[in-house]
């Protein structure tokens, strides 16, 4: 699981209110989504329980600090006028998988796809490219106020990539819309609450949720109708490159001597992480081989 998420059942570990409350929401929300067919009704209660239970655990909670350590990456080199250069220049992946999205949204006709997909595809795809801006900018100098632009533009790419999980497995626009609008907003306020503040607590928890709910998503089936209106994304391959992502971070140093300083596990992770897009864009390609349906 992610770093953050083993900050969070650290933190949770020492603060029982909290771990009583983030515990029975994970309970209630993996209880809830295993029924098949998920309702449409059923599908948005939980979303926006979910979200009240998050702001609830938000306000009521002791805050958790950010480490100064956490901005103490293993590479160090720089490229010339570039600082950090190894972290800096893995961004380019995300760069890369933005653009490629684009160009298959923009050659996949707007009437094979319903529109709540393609307004979270778009949202995916421009939350890549803001995540190449705001890490870049974050690692040029990594502190703590550098690190927000890098979380805002993960949150974009958060939103959309959850939004497309709870259309594909629900089948229900209003609930894809909620899913995704709830945790763009929520990203938001974490990163404003973390900058103003310094308290990443909303954030971790909005990282550790979002990993469970597509957990749980992936292992709901896919409906026959988002079969063949929808995109058929692999949920999981998108939380396996994630995870994968995380494990490189929490080994920063040890794959940078591991590589005789080739690279370091946080430029692998940005690598790893840009990857989470093929699964969108494979289902993107896959969309175009089949017969054109009108959609919403």
């Amino acid at each position: 699981m992610s770093m953050l998420v083993q900050l969070s059942d650290a933190w949770c570990c020492a603060n029982p209110q909290t771990a009583a409350i983030e515990t029975h929401w994970k309970a209630w929300a993996m209880l809830q989504l295993s029924s098949s067919p998920a309702s449409a009704e059923k599908a948005r209660f939980v979303v926006g329980g979910a979200f009240a239970l998050w702001a609830l655990a938000s306000l009521i909670a002791p805050a958790m600090g950010q480490p100064q350590s956490f901005h103490d990456f293993a590479a160090q080199r720089a490229l010339g006028w570039l600082p950090h250069a190894g972290d800096v220049l893995s961004n380019l992946g995300f760069l890369m998988a933005a653009l490629a999205g684009a160009g298959l949204m923009f050659s996949t006709r707007e009437q094979r796809l319903p529109k709540v997909v393609q307004v979270m595809a778009a949202l995916f795809f421009f939350g890549l490219f803001s995540s190449f801006v705001g890490s870049s900018f974050y690692h040029w100098a990594p502190h703590d106020l550098s690190l927000a632009w890098d979380r805002l533009g993960m949150s974009a790419a958060f939103a959309g990539m959850l939004g497309l999980a709870v259309q594909q497995r629900v089948n229900d626009d209003a609930s894809a819309y909620l899913a995704g609008g709830s945790m763009l907003v929520a990203c938001l306020a974490a990163v404003a609450i973390s900058a103003q503040t310094g308290n990443v607590l909303p954030w971790a928890l909005l990282q550790g949720g979002g990993v469970l709910a597509m957990l749980a998503l992936a292992c709901l089936p896919h409906p026959r109708s988002t079969r063949s209106n929808g995109l058929a994304i692999n949920l999981w391959a998108v939380v396996g490159f994630y995870a994968l992502a995380k494990l490189l971070e929490l080994g920063d140093g040890q794959v940078f001597g591991c590589t005789h300083q080739l690279i370091s596990g946080h430029s692998s992770k940005h690598l790893v992480a840009a990857l989470a897009a093929l699964p969108v864009l494979s289902a993107f390609v896959a969309l175009r081989k089949r017969p054109s349906t009108i959609g919403d």
